[in-house]
C-alpha cells in the first residue's frame, strides 16, 4: 500500500492526482499528516480524489486511524487516513 505524506505546504490537487493513481494501481492507499494544517490538507485532497475517480465507477471511503511515526529521532502523533474504494 502507497503511502502519501501530506504537509500543510502539500498542494491539494496534486497529493489528489497521486491519491487516485495510487487508488487505481493498488487499490488502496494511506495518507499521513501530522497537525491540523497538514490534515485540512490531506481532507481536501480526499475530497478532489473522489471527483478524479467517480466517472470510474469508484466511490471513495476514508478511515481515520492514530498511527506513531518517528522524525528526527522524535517520536510523534499522525494521523493516518486509510483510502479506498467503497465496497457495496
Amino acid at each position: 500500500m502507497d503511502v502519501l505524506k501530506v504537509s500543510s505546504k502539500s498542494n491539494p490537487n496534486a497529493v489528489a492526482g497521486a491519491l487516485a493513481g495510487a487508488i487505481r494501481e493498488k487499490g488502496m492507499a494511506e495518507i499521513q499528516a501530522i497537525g491540523a494544517g497538514a490534515v485540512n490538507q490531506a481532507i481536501k485532497a480526499i475530497a478532489i480524489a473522489r471527483g478524479y475517480v467517480a466517472p470510474s465507477g469508484i466511490d471513495l471511503v476514508c478511515i481515520p486511524a492514530f498511527t506513531d511515526v518517528t522524525i528526527d529521532g522524535e517520536e510523534r502523533t499522525a494521523i493516518k487516513l486509510i483510502v479506498k474504494p467503497r465496497n457495496d
